[in-house]
């Protein structure tokens, strides 16, 4: 893990036009700072930015930092590679259909000791160290999460397939997120819900930060992936689309100009909008700051989806 600074940074070894470069940035943060400060954003935090040390050190500050000067950040986490690994290290070979993990009784069990134990409790840790006040949960808080077994159809075949304890939202109950909020502190959840009977299911990750979003009405929902947002030519980067209308997203799906792996992640935008959700984004988390350039510059970066 990389170590976060806890001490104010020295500047005085830096010139003056570069002194001045950085207040400049400053002063163009101050008028987003004042415009989201106790504003509601759920950010789906995966991909690359999870894996590689110095990104997840970037984040955290990213999100530290937001709580800091006054938002809200929701932090919704995913974790399938480090599901993989465990299992793997523990002799369970991963399966998956049409790209959901096939979860069992085993599977489910390291699913939860990954999502709701190792990586919750590492981010909650890393986030409180970086200056924020920071709690974990998973959607069996509170009732946080109500579940059931998802339905799932394969994409080939249209048929049926039993893929296990996979999950899909009934309901979000966000009355301890709204606590949490009173009292400024960051709520760290792991995509875990459970059902009127009791039982364990692993979801979606993206799914579970859509419906957080929609049931906090939230003033934004950040999306950080491994693309850098909505390309009208998947072969060419100079193609991003910066912002779209729900209507003209849906339209680039049915068209295939929006496939495969990026549908899921849009269509969870869709459903946050029409929750209720003011503005939702797609960001390339492999970019350093990636949730500061977004929220508190001009230009901003990814794509944004609007009503």
């Amino acid at each position: 893990m990389t170590d976060l600074p806890t001490e104010p940074v020295d500047f005085r070894h830096l010139p003056l036009d570069a002194l001045i470069e950085r207040s400049h940035v400053l002063v163009e943060a101050l008028p987003y700072i004042r415009q989201f400060r106790g504003a509601n954003v759920v950010i789906k935090y995966g991909g690359a930015a999870m894996v590689d040390p110095k990104l997840k050190a970037l984040v955290i500050q990213d999100i530290a930092l937001m709580s800091i000067v006054g938002m809200n950040p929701v932090v919704v986490h995913g974790g399938g590679p480090e599901i993989s690994r465990l299992m793997k290290k523990l002799g369970l070979e991963p399966q998956f259909v049409s790209g959901q993990r096939v979860t069992d009784a085993a599977t489910l069990d390291v699913a939860e000791m990954v999502l709701a134990g190792k990586i919750n409790s590492e981010l909650t840790l890393q986030l409180n160290r970086a200056g924020a006040r920071a709690c974990g949960l998973s959607g069996k808080d509170a009732g946080l999460i109500l579940a059931r077994k998802l339905l799932h159809r394969d994409g080939e075949s249209g048929s049926e397939v039993d893929i296990g304890f996979v999950g899909d939202v009934v309901s979000i109950d966000p009355a301890i997120i709204e606590i949490f909020e009173k009292n400024e502190i960051v709520p760290v959840i792991a995509p875990i819900g459970v059902d009127e009977s009791g039982q364990t299911y692993n979801i979606n990750a993206d799914t579970v930060a859509s419906d957080i979003a929609g049931a906090l009405k939230a003033d934004k929902f950040i999306l950080l992936t491994d693309v850098e947002g909505i390309l009208r030519d998947r072969n060419d980067r100079t193609s991003l689309i910066q912002s779209l209308r729900a209507d003209e997203a849906e339209a680039l799906i049915r068209e295939g100009v929006i496939a495969g792996g990026m549908i899921p992640k849009v269509r969870a935008c869709l459903d946050a909008l029409r929750a209720g959700v003011k503005k939702t984004h797609i960001l390339d988390g492999r970019l350093p700051h990636s949730l500061l350039l977004e929220v508190f510059t001009v230009k901003g970066i990814g794509t944004q989806i609007v009503p």
